[in-house]
């Protein structure tokens, strides 16, 4: 039985068998409960002003705007927002990038089961979570490619992560609410920065840094 002061959680992740699986896991504690789901970062930004979750699960990969977009989006809206990124990202630029938008814990897919229910109540608390895999790549000197991509401004950054998943500057700017025009002068800064010729460059460039898979 649920207590009735339970934590109440609300995830987002875009894939259905994703989130019950999370649901199931989250529930096994009689401290947590989960309230709401959302498949977008659109969504979730929409449904955390209406449920007021006391932790939000998210996703940094996503259609539409994108994780990363939806918490900065949250936590400019409300700077108590308790936001959780869930990830299969764990190496820079994406932990820092995350966590300046304003999540108070990064977790990444690999992690313990045990780990996120740990998370969510160490958060839910006032703290802030890393999981120890994602410390230890942080801590890493970065390579060449790293400094490059640290390089990038959040909104550059957000734009490569969404032309390396293959998003035309058209289809970005609706997702972004931003003229297709910006989006284009953002790409050309992007690949001038990283010194690369075409958006084929550019996706080559994020598989060889594992942001997106061949």
């Amino acid at each position: 039985m649920v207590k009735s002061a339970a934590i109440r959680v609300m995830l987002v992740d875009d894939h259905e068998i994703v989130r019950v699986g999370f649901k199931r896991l989250l529930e096994t504690s009689d401290d947590i409960i989960v309230i709401a789901e959302a498949s977008t970062g659109e969504d979730a930004y929409t449904m955390v002003q209406e449920v007021n979750p006391d932790v939000t699960i998210m996703d940094i990969n996503m259609p539409g705007i994108g994780g990363l977009e939806a918490i900065k989006r949250i936590c400019k809206r409300n700077a108590k927002a308790k936001v959780i990124a869930l990830t299969v990202h764990e190496t820079e630029p994406f932990p820092t990038r995350v966590l300046d938008a304003g999540a108070k814990a990064y977790l990444s897919k690999r992690c313990a089961p045990q780990e996120l229910i740990q998370a969510v109540r160490k958060i839910h608390k006032g703290g802030t979570y890393i999981t120890a895999r994602v410390v230890k790549e942080m801590r890493k000197t970065p390579g060449t490619e790293n400094t490059a991509l640290s390089c990038l401004s959040a909104r550059e950054f957000q734009v490569f992560s969404l032309l390396a998943e293959g998003r035309t500057p058209m289809e970005i700017g609706e997702d972004m609410n931003l003229n297709h025009k910006t989006i284009h002068s953002h790409r050309a800064n992007i690949m001038k920065k990283l010194k690369l010729k075409n958006h084929v460059s550019i996706v080559h460039f994020a598989v060889l840094q594992g942001i997106v898979e061949e």
